[in-house]
């Protein structure tokens, strides 16, 4: 009896070890996740929204709900939707993906947004339908196939005779809510007209609809309270007819934790799915921010919580949303997924880009590149990555929009909330204002970056290298400072580093790369200035002419990034950050 009972109680505890898990599941700039269970190889996959970031709309994959590996993009060639080039304003581009099997076929729908000040209303909205027989190969995957729908976040169901429809989140004032028509996935032909099914439960924003048929009921769930606000949540309403009417929840909001102190804040915009046990899911997207909601630079994450939905019953999320989660019973830890993209929060080893190599796949550019101003291992600088500079900087035209050109800069993704990233910069500028280096990225409008400028000093005019700091944003930032590079540094290549202090703070650092000297701190800047929008902090190399006529070349190798944590809980961040200012050269 006692071997029984120790037996049974061993038992317990092992399920509930392998029921532990922790979000974010994909850390970093990952928003509005859809997520499905494919049950012909016993894969999860999750898209995310990627707005101006290309290549667009990732697809991460797991077999243990619990390591998340990069497998492509969905929007991986500019000739699949060559309206992204001319995207303006910093929270356009690529707006919440859904991703659906049926028949054989992946489907993403998803919508290209436009700036509202640059179109008319009626043309803000360009929705999209992608499709691919294969997600593990980025060139199988469609061009764009447009549908008419004045609205967004739009995603496909299909009813028991094999009919599809888009459901979507209409953008009218006069017909706010959430809307659906009949469409041919293969052609974007609408089949009907727009119907309004319901418009929630009184929230702002009613967006990101996702239908589920089960137990003779369609099931409308929908997000409310703003996808970027503490406000958001996940409500829903369910009808015995796919036209309605629909009756909501008396329980709603089914997922929020809005007037909690909870750590995870904003969340909302969810998908369900099941696994291969038929136990049910959830994820949504959530900002780690506390409710003082000031610093975020991650911006918002996908998050991951267990859902139980008993037979003719509505389905009950498990809130609040945390760092530490126990949920259903895990599959094991299963790392052995094919292709070459990382895990999600795996680092970056001092990468040299060796002759005959590619550009990593989680690399990403701010707009499709100009492919020209990037080449790996050029003649004469072997393991390297050349960068070819843009006459615009980061901050391009005005902030918002694209120039001619383009942007030079390639980045990837913060997924840690404490990290060091660096790599080793070869720089001989000879022309005023060139200028390259390292950054902290949001947008156009709201980044902060260090490089090595080509300046006149104040004494006598003669142009030299000199560090220079610029930060931008709507939020008070730190003044402009430029200081000569050290003549024993000058022309020499030099280690630039970024890294965070605490939770509230970057700093800013360079020195020799041959490590003849240490690395020295030069610039704090506060992560503040870049918490806000709809994206995630993103962390890259620029060359710039800054307008002029320079053509000096950027060499960039030992790229380094190591994440050292993960805040999952509140925590007061205010000891470390004590005596820091926003920014200051030492």
């Amino acid at each position: 009896m006692l071997a029984t009972t120790w037996l049974l109680s061993g038992l317990v505890y092992a399920q509930q070890f392998n029921s532990r898990f922790f979000n974010p599941i994909l850390p970093g700039f990952h928003p509005d996740p859809s997520c499905i269970f494919h049950k012909l190889d016993s894969t999860f996959y999750c898209a995310s929204s990627s707005f101006n970031v290309f290549p667009g709309i990732p697809i991460h994959a797991s077999k243990d709900l619990t390591n998340w590996r990069l497998i492509g993009h969905a929007l991986n060639r500019e000739t699949q939707l060559p309206e992204l080039a001319a995207s303006v304003g910093s929270t356009s581009g690529i707006w919440a993906p859904a991703l659906r099997f049926h028949n054989g076929t992946f489907y993403l729908l998803t919508t290209m947004v436009h700036d509202k000040k640059a179109t008319n209303d009626s043309s803000r909205w360009d929705n999209i339908i992608f499709s691919t027989p294969d997600l593990w190969d980025n060139n199988k995957w469609s061009n764009a196939v447009h549908f008419d729908f004045n609205g967004y976040d739009v995603s496909p169901h299909w009813d028991d005779e094999g009919d599809s429809y888009i459901v979507g989140s209409h953008a009218w004032k006069v017909a706010y809510g959430i809307h659906l028509n009949r469409v041919d996935l293969k052609t974007g032909a609408l089949l009907g007209n727009w119907a309004n099914l319901w418009n929630g439960t009184g929230g702002i924003a009613p967006e990101g609809p996702h239908i589920f048929r089960k137990d003779g009921y369609y099931y409308l769930m929908i997000a409310e309270g703003g996808g970027t606000g503490l406000d958001h949540m996940e409500t829903i309403a369910r009808s015995k007819d796919l036209y309605g009417p629909y009756d909501p929840n008396s329980v709603n909001p089914i997922l929020t934790n809005a007037n909690s102190s909870e750590y995870f804040q904003a969340v909302g915009h969810a998908d369900l799915f099941q696994d291969a046990r038929g136990q049910w899911w959830g994820v949504a997207l959530a900002v780690r921010s506390g409710p003082e909601w000031l610093t975020f630079p991650m911006g918002r994450e996908t998050i991951l919580t267990n859902v139980t939905w008993e037979n003719g019953t509505w389905p009950v999320f498990h809130n609040p949303v945390q760092g530490d989660m126990r949920g259903w019973s895990l599959p094991g830890i299963i790392l052995d997924l094919p292709g070459n993209g990382p895990f999600v929060d795996e680092g970056d080893n001092k990468l040299t880009f060796p002759p005959n190599s590619s550009i990593p796949p989680h690399f990403v550019y701010w707009r499709p590149p100009n492919v020209e101003n990037y080449a790996i291992s050029p003649p004469g600088h072997p393991n390297t990555l050349r960068l070819k500079p843009s006459k615009l900087n980061l901050t391009a035209l005005d902030g918002n929009s694209p120039g001619p050109g383009g942007q030079t800069f390639i980045s990837r993704r913060q997924v840690d909330t404490l990290f060091t990233f660096s790599f080793d910069l070869a720089y001989q500028p000879t022309t005023l204002n060139e200028e390259a280096g390292i950054t902290l990225f949001l947008s156009q409008n709201h980044h902060a970056r260090f490089g090595i400028a080509m300046l006149p000093l104040a004494a006598n005019g003669i142009l030299v290298p000199h560090f220079r700091f610029h930060a931008i944003s709507h939020i008070r930032v730190p003044p402009d400072f430029t200081a000569p590079v050290d003549e024993t540094w000058r022309y020499k290549p030099l280690t630039l580093t970024l890294r965070t202090v605490n939770i509230t703070h970057y700093a800013f650092g360079a020195g020799p790369a041959d490590g003849s000297v240490p690395l020295r701190t030069i610039a704090y800047v506060s992560g503040d200035i870049i918490s806000w929008g709809f994206t995630g902090a993103l962390l890259g190399a620029y060359a710039t002419s800054n307008g002029g006529n320079g053509t000096a070349e950027a060499y960039v190798t030992n790229w380094n990034y190591q994440g050292w944590g993960q805040v999952r809980e509140n925590w007061n961040g205010t000891v470390l950050a004590k005596g820091i200012k926003e920014a200051s050269l030492l």
